[in-house]
């Protein structure tokens, strides 16, 4: 089996995690990691910091997407940038992301907020081919989970967390050696449906209106309750009260 050259492009604490992994079966799977693509985001402390995980294994770290080398595989995992066919056209074989949320329900941002807002009673993680549009490209692989009763966001978080770790790893070896079958993903419309979010619409999502009912406003601040980003509020005279739970 020949050399595959892979370049990675991630950040936050799932990057790092299958950026470690890649590292680690680089040999068995014969593979060289050519290059890097990251954002420091140091709330995550340096535990999760690929830059240094890169430096200690002789990995060069590239300084934007256009200065992306040729490849054979070209693999995100929670990049921050717009990926653009000029881009996709650097790798030979592949280009993919690890999206966590189930496609083609979630695309974009904020989807663990949305399902609970939804009332999803399923979720999950998704591995597709990189196109032009976001989170638009035939999927390759996919998780799919059931959601606990009364989750929050945060717990629905973990669990996708750690199904994607899981799906990185058992399919690390067929993303490489081309062991796939690509679903294109209006074909799973109709079943399951489709959205595209945006981070800006977090601000909105956040805002309780306290005429709804107990159960909507309990369930938009399970959804929006997350640690380290601003909490659910409502407005009394114009100014935000904030709503938070000492047992979330």
């Amino acid at each position: 089996m020949s050399l595959k050259k892979l370049v990675f492009l991630g950040s936050k604490p799932i990057g790092y995690e299958c950026f470690a992994y890649l590292i680690e079966q680089k040999e068995a799977l014969n593979i060289e990691i050519t290059g890097l693509l990251t954002r420091s985001r140091k709330e995550f402390g340096d535990a999760h910091d690929l830059t240094v995980l890169a430096a200690n294994h002789n990995i060069p770290v590239i300084n934007g997407l256009d200065n992306l080398p040729a490849c054979d595989i070209l693999y995100s995992v929670q990049y921050h940038e717009i990926i653009k066919q000029e881009h996709i056209d650097k790798a030979r074989q592949l280009a993919l992301n690890l999206h966590m949320a189930p496609l083609p329900e979630y695309r974009g941002a904020n989807q663990f907020s949305f399902a609970i807002i939804d009332r999803k009673t399923d979720f999950g993680v998704t591995i597709h081919k990189i196109d032009a549009y976001i989170d638009h490209g035939d999927i390759l692989f996919q998780k799919r989970f059931a959601i606990p009763e009364n989750c929050w966001v945060n717990d629905l978080y973990q669990l996708t967390f750690n199904a994607s770790i899981h799906l990185f790893r058992a399919t690390l070896s067929d993303v490489v050696n081309g062991n796939y079958t690509p679903v294109p993903q209006d074909k799973l419309e109709k079943k399951f449906g489709t959205s595209l979010h945006f981070r800006k619409e977090m601000d909105a999502l956040r805002l309780i209106d306290l005429t709804w009912s107990k159960e909507k406003i309990e369930r938009h601040i399970r959804a929006t309750s997350m640690p380290g980003f601003e909490p659910p509020y409502c407005l009394v005279d114009g100014k935000k009260v904030y709503l938070t739970t000492l047992n979330p």
